[in-house]
């Protein structure tokens, strides 16, 4: 019993003549009747009550019927589903994503990509850039958003808008003017709470300046960073958009002018390796459109 079997089982019992059932298939009488006598001969039971004028079915044959109609739908479900799937239409694209884009990525371009491809789920992985890297290189995630720079000669990217740093401090622990912005050197006597990322850069200023900066605590994440400064610990030094994951009315946030240090992050994917489907038409995405006029 194989799958056309079934549809031409099908079709003579909604039909109830042979005749019928063969013009709906574009087929002749003749092999269509050997099909279902076949049919019967394989299942050694009677499907089928024939008279002159009319084709019924047996008990058999209605249990057949339902059978035959679920089998159908569920192969055309099937098709479908792989096709989609093959096409980029239905799927899962699993992301690595650093903390501290987590609004450039959620939920903009998710929100977009979306509209276009409502079926494709997501799966999510957090973490540091090496982190991210170390899940991409393992090919646990397909595509992932980490800060520049990256290897050129491993990684295609597409890089994010460039953020200004910034610093975040508890208000009613430190009194500042009402200036939007600042100056590094006007953090000379507090506590700095800096990503790791950017020590370096920080430490070359102050000497450059011949002073040595209070760094009370580096580190691989941003987010500890943020909640020691809303508790007054210190003062955290990070990007402008990581400023999203921890927002409260106790915390002052300034941009720091001088020196001039910005940020990027980039949507990375392994060289020289086919990406899922789902992934390219993210990454195809990404390019073509602009995130800011996504709703």
């Amino acid at each position: 019993m194989d799958i056309r079997q079934l549809k031409y089982f099908l079709a003579v019992a909604e039909e109830g003549l042979v005749t019928k059932a063969a013009n709906r298939l574009h087929i002749t009488q003749s092999p269509l009747s050997q099909q279902m006598l076949l049919l019967e001969k394989e299942l050694g039971v009677q499907l089928l009550q024939r008279t002159k004028k009319h084709i019924g079915l047996t008990e058999a044959g209605y249990v057949l019927k339902r059978k035959a109609e679920q089998i159908l739908d569920l192969t055309q479900s099937a098709m479908n589903e792989v096709r989609e799937t093959a096409n980029g239409i239905r799927g899962k694209l699993t992301i690595g994503i650093i903390n501290s884009s987590g609004r450039l990525l959620l939920p903009e371009v998710i929100q977009c990509f979306l509209q276009t491809y409502p079926l494709v789920s997501f799966d999510l992985r957090q973490g540091d850039t090496s982190r991210i890297l170390e899940l991409l290189n393992s090919h646990i995630i397909d595509i992932g958003f980490v800060r520049l720079p990256v290897d050129s000669s491993l990684y295609d990217y597409i890089a994010t808008p460039t953020e200004s740093m910034v610093m975040v401090a508890n208000s009613q622990v430190i009194t500042m003017d009402n200036a939007e912005e600042l100056h590094l050197i006007h953090l000379k006597d507090q506590p700095l709470l800096i990503h790791r990322r950017y020590e370096s850069i920080i430490f070359d200023y102050f000497h450059q300046n011949g002073l040595e900066p209070n760094i009370l605590c580096t580190s691989d994440e941003i987010v500890p960073l943020l909640t020691w400064s809303l508790c007054g610990v210190g003062v955290a030094i990070v990007p402008e958009f990581a400023i999203n994951l921890l927002s409260n009315p106790s915390l002052i946030v300034k941009k720091i002018t001088e020196p001039i240090v910005t940020t990027s992050s980039a949507l990375i994917w392994r060289k020289k390796e086919i990406l899922p489907v789902t992934a390219t038409h993210f990454i195809n995405l990404l390019r073509e459109k602009d995130i800011s006029s996504c709703p």
